[in-house]
């Protein structure tokens, strides 16, 4: 991680970008998700949330994409959100990767403008000159890249990101996360990404990390300190 820093240091909030303020979400079923949740992200770059399954993470991402209304609570994101799944077959939805990437280009581009968009996205998810190869073709690794460069034609500015390597192999792991890494550090217009996982070695690449537990999202440390918290943690449980 470039630049250890500290929980104080994390807890600024920048609330002109993005935060969340004592959200709350039931489901029909009564099983509550959210609970007094409050998140605020204090800068672009790749930020990381742990937890068990049936904490409330994927119920979060949700509600920040506007696919699901709060019960109570504030949200607030003056970025523009999307959301990445698992499986990249569940977002990649034409032929080609042109015609994929053509679905998210924005309207009133010409053609050449829509062409340049295009190369530039997928040059930098390293993926230059796919343009023409069947989806069908690409790796697991390269299909989620793909989804990326989706991202970026779009304009989107934050990446929710849902345990995207989770259906991949070691090598193809480390593509993404590095793709992902570099789009949150470049120099201009970098990218803002809060990365859900399971995978604890992961959170190496991370500006910040947080746990979520019940509904609820404790504060900001480096990777490397909520790492020797989390095997403190479960270490007094043994």
């Amino acid at each position: 991680m470039e630049g250890e820093r500290s929980p104080s240091k994390l807890s600024r909030k920048n609330p002109s970008a993005f935060y969340l303020e004592k959200v709350s979400f039931s489901w029909p079923s009564g099983i509550k998700a959210l609970d007094q949740c409050s998140l605020s992200i204090p800068s672009s770059g790749l930020w990381m949330l742990v937890g068990a399954n049936g904490s409330g993470k994927s119920t979060l991402f949700r509600l920040i994409s506007g696919m699901l209304q709060p019960n109570s609570g504030q949200i607030h994101c003056s970025l523009k959100p999307l959301l990445m799944f698992q499986n990249p077959d569940h977002q990649l939805l034409m032929p080609s990767c042109r015609s994929d990437l053509a679905l998210s280009l924005p309207r009133g581009l010409t053609i050449k403008e829509r062409l340049q968009r295009m190369r530039e996205a997928l040059e930098q998810v390293d993926l230059a000159g796919v343009e023409s190869r069947p989806i069908h073709t690409l790796s697991g690794g390269q299909k989620q890249r793909l989804a990326l460069a989706g991202a970026l034609v779009s304009d989107a500015t934050l990446l929710l990101l849902d345990e995207p390597t989770a259906l991949l192999d070691l090598d193809s792991q480390q593509a993404v996360l590095k793709t992902v890494s570099k789009l949150c550090r470049r120099s201009k217009n970098p990218l803002t990404a809060l990365w859900i996982t399971h995978r604890l070695e992961e959170l190496e690449y991370c500006d910040g990390a947080a746990m979520m537990d019940k509904g609820q999202i404790g504060e900001w440390f480096s990777g490397d300190l909520l790492i020797q918290r989390l095997k403190l943690l479960a270490g007094r449980r043994v």
